[in-house]
């Protein structure tokens, strides 16, 4: 588990599981592209990672836009040369609300970040990684990807639709000798759970919570720290057979 001279992208960087990764990657020797949507969140995960200029990109991008998207990458290679690994982390988990009554505003900003950013990620990283024969991509994607949950829908499609274009892209880039793997978080104990709390029960958020940990057999939500060692093994060469996999991080929710 060391990354020295590794060249990282975090996409989502300053969210909860981005900004673990970060701090990770960093203490293990990366070099890095931190991309989010707000620079001046960047700008204070750069103090709290205290790496130098020399090993650290910070750029603002909305996902959604595939100029944007090339803009980081481009930058990113043309500092360091390379992208040995791709976490492919920006995501939103929209409103609450059935399918009945999903606005499509909605549904169309979820979608657009969660599948159209991620696919744009990969369709201008994978060809550097094709070059360099070699690299390591992990999208998160979430057990939102194996089940439905009622209020979610455009959630659950996005986390679908991810896990299947993970499939595709590991069997697109095995020859090339590069890996795509899914990590699924089940929830979270980080911002997103709060906001998803809140939105679907706005006067007993807490009520919701206990209610997700009952159907977890470990008794307690992931912490970003659980995500992220199972982010970590997938970047390292520990897993270097393991492509076109979705890894759930659950505390057995899927054993059941």
């Amino acid at each position: 588990m060391v990354f020295n001279d590794k060249v990282v992208i975090i996409t989502g960087a300053t969210g909860g599981i981005g900004a673990e990764s970060a701090k990770h990657f960093a203490r293990l020797g990366a070099n890095m592209c931190l991309v989010d949507l707000d620079m001046s969140k960047l700008e204070e995960l750069k103090k709290e990672i205290n790496i130098g200029e020399e090993r650290l990109i910070l750029k603002e991008c909305d996902v959604r836009h595939e100029n944007l998207v090339k803009e980081y990458v481009d930058a990113t290679v043309e500092k360091f040369g390379k992208i040995d690994i791709f976490v492919n982390n920006a995501g939103v988990e929209g409103e609450v609300a059935p399918i009945s009554m999903t606005e499509s505003e909605n549904l169309d900003f979820v979608l657009d970040v969660n599948v159209k950013g991620a696919y744009f990620g990969l369709k201008h990283v994978l060809p550097v990684m094709y070059e360099n024969k070699f690299g390591s991509v992990i999208n998160v994607a979430s057990v939102a990807g194996f089940i439905g949950s009622p209020g979610l829908a455009p959630y659950i499609a996005s986390k679908h639709a991810l896990i299947g274009i993970n499939k595709t892209a590991a069997l697109e880039s095995a020859a090339y000798n590069v890996r795509v793997n899914a990590v699924c978080p089940g929830p979270v104990d980080n911002n997103m759970m709060r906001n998803i709390e809140k939105k679907a029960s706005p006067d007993a958020p807490e009520a919701v919570k206990e209610g997700f940990i009952a159907t977890l057999p470990m008794g307690r939500y992931a912490s970003n720290e659980d995500v992220v060692n199972t982010i970590l093994f997938l970047a390292s060469d520990l897993s270097e057979y393991l492509t076109g996999t979705a890894h759930r991080v659950d505390g057995g929710m899927g054993a059941k």
